[in-house]
């Protein structure tokens, strides 16, 4: 009869770890989270700045600032992880764009307040994808843990669920870039 409570016992135990196990590793992935979640809100302040300063320089480009105001506002009011990786890619599209208007206007290019504002955003990007491996990291344990036997049965009586990875880039970055010696 101590043999049986015993071995009733030390599943039980066992249960309580993996479960406390996998609510750890969903906390992780919930601070790896608040940490993309910083650096976005950061990004998302910058943004009226840039529009202002592109504005004094380049003002019959406005759908282009007119896309970025949209983006960010998009992204800002994103619900769910899923919604917050869309407009951060439409956002990071509008953001190029913007950039890429520096070239047709020297003067904007060589203002002190648009390379600061461009200085700030690049390494708050660079922030973003530490925060995101860090985000992408944590999800992977967690559900490498939800997909592995037995930690799996203890996640069907938690109620645990499979977390997205924070993917933030477009198409155009993965294709292969041409280069031509002509």
């Amino acid at each position: 009869m101590y043999i049986t409570l015993g071995a009733i016992a030390l599943v039980l135990v066992i249960i309580a770890l993996m479960y406390n196990g996998l609510v750890s590793a969903r906390n992780r992935a919930e601070e790896g989270w608040s940490g993309i979640d910083v650096q976005l809100k950061r990004r998302h302040d910058l943004i009226p700045n840039l529009v202002e300063t592109v504005k004094g320089y380049a003002a019959h480009e406005s759908s282009v600032l007119e896309k970025v105001v949209q983006a960010r506002s998009q992204a800002q009011t994103a619900h769910s992880h899923r919604e917050s990786q869309d407009a951060e890619n439409l956002l990071t599209g509008a953001l190029r764009q913007v950039f890429a208007l520096s070239e047709a206007y020297p003067d904007l290019k060589a203002s002190q307040n648009f390379q600061q504002l461009q200085m700030q955003l690049a390494d708050t990007e660079d922030k973003i994808q530490a925060a995101r491996r860090i985000y992408n990291g944590n999800v992977r344990v967690y559900n490498t843990r939800l997909q592995s036997v037995p930690w799996n049965l203890v996640a069907k009586l938690g109620a645990f669920s499979q977390r997205e990875f924070f993917e933030v880039e477009t198409p155009a970055e993965r294709e292969n870039v041409a280069v031509s010696f002509s």
